[in-house]
């Protein structure tokens, strides 16, 4: 009679192989792309009537990224890092100038009245702009507008505007509106 040899019990290995899957899935950590934060308007109502709005020539800062990653904020090509000041000078202001954007006293619900930019940014950029540069571009914007509603939340409330609460941040949001316009790439090279 011929031995029979043992079999290895391969019952559990299953088990095995599904908790080290478990264990792998539970303690690895995911990486998470991040993006820009931008949060569009909302649809207009289809029975909505459009209309024209004018924009005075002077509340409008026209900032431009060719293809080569070059910007031009205004009529003046300056360099990224310059570019934040740039934007706060022009939304508020300072001395009145007539070239920059007007001011208007508008009634915010829960603060009173308040003089408020009229200004807008516009962005353009060339479909050759890098990704990086055009990025870069985004954060010195919304940076200098976040730099303008930390100033003005520390003169009316002692605080940034991080740490206030959801009601004082609507307020500080519309007395330093984010006006970003942003046109749609052109292909300048070839023309």
């Amino acid at each position: 009679m011929a031995k029979k040899t043992p079999e290895i019990n391969s019952s559990s290995t299953a088990d095995i192989a599904f908790l080290l899957l478990c264990y792998f899935l539970m303690t690895t950590t995911m990486n998470q792309d991040m993006g820009l934060q931008r949060r569009l308007p909302p649809m207009p109502d289809k029975n909505q009537k459009v209309e024209d709005q004018k924009v005075n020539r002077r509340n409008i800062i026209i900032v431009k990224i060719n293809s080569a990653d070059r910007l031009l904020a205004g009529n003046e090509p300056i360099h990224v890092s310059q570019l934040r000041d740039k934007i706060k000078e022009f939304l508020t202001n300072p001395a009145n100038n007539p070239d920059l954007p007007e001011k208007s006293e508008i009634d915010i619900e829960g603060y009173g009245p308040c003089m408020v930019s009229k200004g807008v940014i516009s962005l353009q950029n060339d479909r050759g702009t890098s990704y990086q540069a055009y990025i870069a571009v985004q954060n010195e914007l919304v940076g200098a507008i976040n730099e303008l509603r930390d100033d003005w939340s520390m003169a009316n409330y002692g605080k940034k505007y991080a740490q206030l609460d959801e009601d004082r941040q609507a307020i500080a949001r519309k007395a330093v509106p984010q006006n970003i316009s942003e046109a749609e790439p052109k292909d300048i090279a070839k023309k």
